[in-house]
Order: structure tokens, then sequence, then C-alpha cells
């Protein structure tokens, strides 16, 4: 009645045969491997933030300054190109950031959000394996009791029966001793065969139970988790990929932009910039001339020239004509009479070199000082081009300044004519300080015009004579007088031809135009006018009369009516904002099907 204890070991559960304490293990090893890829991605992202940073950075550091010498620079190709390099540069670091952010938003929170649900997957698969398990190992305890009972009884049974048999045989026990011994073995057996049918039907309940459990529930519990391990590892592959992708999308910008950097490269002309180095630095000095021989053998009979620079040949051709003295280095007074004895060479050097007063203006620009007004301390083709530039500058001022004064002209010439719209004498005190403004910026325009004609009358060739201003004419009336040291000097410390001469301009009044138009319509508060077209502010106005609007620079308003000849455009801003502002301040686009549309300034 004992099973076999082949059979016994039968029926161990195989725990350890379906390697679920590895799964586990290897599982979440995945989950590590994912951790790590995460972070080795989000460690790539912030490199490239960072670089993308220093790139910005360099870029910036060497990107040239707001000032004088930015505009000197960009005269040269190798400069321009050298900033389109770095603007190229700073796009490439714009990529890098492309990077960063793609590789944040499509890898690492994608990542970050499949690591929870793979957990949570991870979790639910195990803790039903963990159920099925318990539940197993349960029925495989009450089968391990109900065995053990079936044993015991068994012996129970067979010791009893043992006993009555010695019983029974023995003649010298009663018969009722006999018969108590009969009924306990039979009772015994009766227990043995109960146990033994209560063991067969956990037997079989086990047996149901693990078969359900190693060829159904386990096996649907490794599918999962292997469905989801290959998920994972699809997953990976998917980031890799998109990894490498990233890179990708930005190689045509990042080539885009080394082909920039290599077309400002090949866009530099060295033959341009040095052309512009000698435009830049061309003085207009003439050479000096010859220096004479110094014949020390006849001491007593030295003969003194006073054109020792220049070229003696031209004196002896000319002898009646007074050759025209250069202040050189080596003379040292242009007044030095022929028949003084001329010192060696040597001494002329010394004294030249001696002569610390005469470069003040120089040294003064160098050590920082204030530049001359009339930039004295540059050679003369320098001057001329930087008093032409500060002359075309000054004009653009005035005129500007003749555009606000025609303005308000206009504005109290339609004030006159309709006083509803606001106080004419109310124009008068900033027509006053324009045409003060207008006076003033005459004035240096005259003195650097003649301070112009001055240094085009030295310089060798004088074809550029008569550049003067459009607006203005130039007349001998104002004493224009050098501000630098009385004794002009070039860059290397040699003296100009002589001391400035005296320019007399005088500003010539300019006429107060007038004007004849006249205003015919007024405004008509309870009427809406529609809208014929726009306009841009081309200048700020200040519309403080009655009537007018201010605007700002750039601006875009509506127009609702057209200039009628009195200078003056009505705009709108919005349904309760509209006004007058002059029409020299807007940029006007009239719409095409507009009565007489054109576009005008």
């Amino acid at each position: 009645m004992i099973p076999r204890r082949d059979t016994v070991d039968k029926m161990v559960p195989l725990q350890k045969r379906d390697q679920f304490d590895n799964l586990e293990k290897h599982t979440q090893w995945g989950i590590e491997f994912v951790e790590k890829y995460t972070k080795f991605v989000k460690e790539r992202s912030e490199i490239e933030t960072n670089y993308a940073k220093q790139i910005r950075n360099l870029s910036k550091k060497y990107q040239p300054k707001k000032n004088s010498k930015e505009e000197e620079e960009s005269k040269y190709t190798f400069c321009r190109a050298f900033l389109t390099t770095l603007n190229e540069l700073n796009d490439y670091a714009g990529q890098h950031e492309v990077i960063s952010e793609n590789l944040t938003s499509l890898i690492i929170t994608e990542l970050a959000r499949y690591l929870q649900e793979l957990k949570t997957e991870r979790k639910s698969h195990f803790h039903d394996g963990r159920k099925a398990q318990q539940h197993i190992e349960s029925s495989w305890k009450q089968l391990e009791a109900s065995k053990k009972r079936f044993e015991r009884e068994c012996k129970e049974a067979e010791r009893a029966q043992q006993y009555f048999e010695k019983m029974d045989a023995d003649i010298n026990v009663t018969k009722a001793d006999v018969e108590k011994a009969r009924q306990q073995a039979q009772m015994r057996h009766q227990m043995a065969s109960d146990s033994k049918s209560e063991y067969a039907a956990y037997l079989e309940k086990f047996n149901k139970e693990q078969n359900e459990h190693y060829y159904t529930i386990i096996p649907n519990i490794f599918q999962k988790l292997q469905d989801m391990e290959e998920k994972r590892i699809e997953r990976i592959s998917v980031c890799m990929k998109t990894f490498a992708d990233v890179d990708r999308q930005v190689l045509p910008i990042v080539g885009k932009c080394l082909d920039g950097m290599t077309n400002a490269a090949e866009s530099i002309e060295p033959k341009a910039d040095s052309k512009q180095v000698v435009e830049s630095f061309k003085s207009g000095f003439e050479p000096p001339g010859d220096v004479e021989f110094e014949d020390y053998g006849q001491a007593m009979k030295r003969t003194v020239s006073e054109t020792s620079l220049s070229n003696t040949k031209e004196s002896k051709e000319k002898p009646g004509v007074k050759a025209k003295s250069k202040l050189w280095p080596f003379i040292k007074n242009k007044n030095k009479s022929p028949k003084q004895h001329k010192e060696p060479l040597s001494h002329r050097l010394n004294d030249f070199m001696a002569s610390k007063p005469k470069m003040h203006c120089l040294r003064s620009l160098r050590r920082g000082g204030s530049v001359p007004e009339d930039f004295s301390h540059l050679p003369p083709e320098q001057r001329r081009k930087k008093l032409q530039g500060k002359i075309d500058e000054l004009s653009k001022d005035i005129q500007k300044e003749m555009d606000q004064r025609d303005a308000l002209t206009k504005m109290k010439d339609v004030y006159i004519k309709n006083p509803q719209m606001g106080d004419p004498a109310s124009v008068d005190p900033r027509l006053t300080e324009i045409g003060q403004n207008i006076e003033k910026l005459q004035s240096e325009v005259q003195k650097f015009e003649g301070w112009l004609a001055e240094v085009e009358e030295r310089m060798p060739s004088k074809s550029d004579s008569h550049r003067k201003s459009g607006l203005y004419e130039t007349q001998n009336s104002t004493t224009v007088s050098n501000n630098c040291a009385q004794d002009r000097e070039s860059p290397d410390g040699s003296y100009t031809e002589e001391q400035n001469s005296e320019v007399q301009v005088k500003a010539q009044p300019i006429p107060t135009p007038t004007t004849t138009t006249e205003f015919d319509d007024e405004f008509d508060d309870e009427e809406v006018l529609p809208t014929i077209g726009t306009c841009k502010a081309l200048y700020p106005f200040e519309g403080h009369n009655e009537g007018t609007i201010s605007v700002a620079e750039g601006e875009l308003l509506y127009v609702i009516e057209e200039d009628k000849g009195d200078g003056w455009t009505r705009v709108r801003r919005n349904e309760d904002e509209e006004g007058y502002v002059p029409t020299s301040y807007v940029e006007v686009f009239l719409e095409t099907n507009a009565k007489g549309a054109m576009t005008y300034i």
C-alpha cells in the first residue's frame, strides 16, 4: 500500500528546472541596460549643448566690435571672409543644439517613459509567476501531508494486524481480548483505506494542477516575458538608429555652413586687399631730392645750397625763378640765407632726432589725445579723405534738418489757412531752432571745405581740387587756421611744405521756401473715411499740435486721405486715432483700386 519511491520523486515540483530566478535576473539586467543607454544619450546631449555653447561664445568673442576700427577692417576681403566664417560657425553651433534637442525629445524622454512601462510590466509578470509557484507549492504540501498520513495509517494497520494474529494464536488470551484485537485491526485497516482514498484524491488533484502549471500557466508567463524582452531589444535598436539619424539630419545644413566657410575663403582677393592698403596709407608727399655732396676738402669754400633736398638741376635751369622750398627733416629753417655755411649731414640728423617739440600733434594722438579737428596730423591724401567724409556727413545732417523745416513750414501754412487745426505760432520756436542748426551745420561744412581746398592745392595732383558740396558755395571771407602745431609734419616726423594758409569761407543764407498750396478739405468727425492704402513712417514725428498724430519710426498706418499738395497726409492708427502727418515723413503705398493710385515717398 506504500507508493514506490520513484513515484514520489516524480511528484517533486521542478522549481529549479524552470529557471524562473535566472529569468528574473536577466530581465532586471535588461532594465539596467536601458537605464545605462539612456544615461549615455543624456551625457551625449549635454556634450552637444556644451559644445554648441562654447562654439557660440567663441564666435561672439571674435566678432568685430562696434567702433570705427570695424569700418576700417570691413574694407578688406580677408576680414569680411573671417566675419562670414564666424557667422557660419554660429549657425554650425546651432545645429549641435538641434542635435541635443532631438536626442532629448526623441530618445531620452521616450526611454524614460518606456522604462516605467517596462518595470510595471515585468513586475506584473513575475507577480503572476510567484503566485502560480505558491499555488503549486501549497498543493504539493497538501499532497505530502496526505501521503505521510496514508503511510502512517498503513503502518498502524499493519501493526494492528500483527497484534491480532499474535493474540489469536495465543491460547492463554481470552476470547474477548482476541475480539478486541480483531476490531482494532479492522479499524486501522479502515483508516488506512480512508487515508489511501484521500491521498489518491490529493495526488490526482496535484497532478492536474502541476500539469496545468508547467504546461499552461508558466509557459504563458514565460511567453509574456519573452515578448517583453523582445520589445525592449527592439526599442533599443530603434533608439540606436535614431541616435545616428539625429546626426544625419543636420549634415546637409552643416555642409552648407562648411560650404559657406569655403566660399568665404575663396572670396579673399590678395591684390584687392593690397591695393586697399596702398589707398588707405597713401600720403601724397613728394619724394625728396638728392642729397648734395659735401666736400670737406675745401673747408674754406663751402657752398650753401638752399635746395639741398630738391633737384639741383632745376635750380640751374631756372635761375630766375625762385624754387618753392620744402621743409624736409634736414633743413632747420626755410628762411636760411644762401650765404650761411652748410652743416655736416650728421649734425642735421642729430638736430632732427632732437626736435621733439615738433612731434606734438602726432605724439598726442598716439597717447590717446584729442584728434585735431582739421585732421592735420594725417598725410595729405589721408587728410583729404577724412575731410571729404566729414563734409558728406554734415551734408546729410543738413538735408535732414531741411526736410524737417519744410514739413514744419507746410504745417504752419495749414494752421494759417485752418486755424481750427492749431496755432501757427506754436511752430515758430521749432523753426527757429532748425534754422539755427542749419546755419551752424553750414558753417561747419564751409570750414571743412576750406581745409579741403587747402589740402588739394598742396597736393601734386589737382584733379580733385574742385571737389565741393553741391549744396553750398565757398567764398573767401572767414579765416580758418589749423588747430595743430604751426609746423606741419608727416607721420614719420618730416615737415610738410609750408605752414597753414588762411582760407576764408562765407556761408550763403538759404532762402526759406514758401508754400503756395491750399488745404481744401476739412475734418469731418462724423464721417468715417475708407482706407485707401498704407504707409510706413520713415522718421519719428511728435504730433503735439491739434489735428496731427504722433508716429514712431517704422510704424505702419492706414492712409485715409492723400496729400492734396499741402504736404500733409491723413492717416489712421485705429478706429479712434487718426490725424495728419508730414508727407515727407512717410512712405505711402496706395491700393491699386484706389482713385489715382500710385506709390510715392
